[in-house]
């Protein structure tokens, strides 16, 4: 049983908190790069991407991230996984400012395996993470620099993200574990 604990205006609210907050703390769109992570993290960096459009009339690029084969708990790929495409970057990510961007942080490990998927790719002046929903729970120091919404959870709930381009639907929902 899935309960809806943030619609779609209220997730669209909260992107647009998180692309204002990227705006003030990079005076120059120039240097930044999205991108997203597999799968959500890649419409929601291209909705940000759009919205900094409509604000500052720039286009900042977007990449997509796929993080499968850098997990730390999915070491050898199964017959059943998706096929992995590794990362789809439109510019060089040397000397630039990269947002990573995803649905939910939780463990941290997606985006510790964001990181090293990223910095295969090259060196970034600069990283940082954007994420819709923070839930808690962390097993490595790591935190988000851009959260759309804190939504504490227990250990017996899942967070699920919702967005129109994948689901057909933009919310974001609880459900419990069973």
């Amino acid at each position: 049983m899935e309960k809806e604990v943030i619609d779609g205006v209220t997730m669209k609210r909260a992107l647009t908190r998180i692309t204002y907050e990227i705006i003030e703390q990079n005076a120059q769109l120039d240097d930044l790069v999205l991108v997203g992570i597999k799968t959500r993290g890649i419409y929601l960096a291209q909705r940000i991407a759009q919205r900094l459009t409509q604000l500052e009339g720039r286009q900042v690029p977007v990449g997509e991230l796929d993080i499968t084969l850098y997990r730390d708990d999915h070491h050898q790929p199964g017959p059943n996984d998706p096929e992995v495409h590794g990362v789809s970057l439109p510019v060089s990510i040397e000397n630039r400012h990269v947002v990573l961007i995803d649905d939910v942080l939780f463990t941290g490990r997606t985006a510790r395996a964001a990181l090293d998927a990223l910095l295969s790719q090259g060196r970034p002046q600069r990283i940082s993470l954007a994420v819709l929903v923070d839930r808690g729970h962390r097993e490595l120091p790591i935190r988000a620099d851009f959260v759309g919404k804190n939504i504490p959870t227990s250990l017996d709930e899942q967070i699920k993200v919702a967005v129109m381009e994948h689901d057909g639907r933009d919310g974001i929902y609880i459900q419990k574990n069973s």
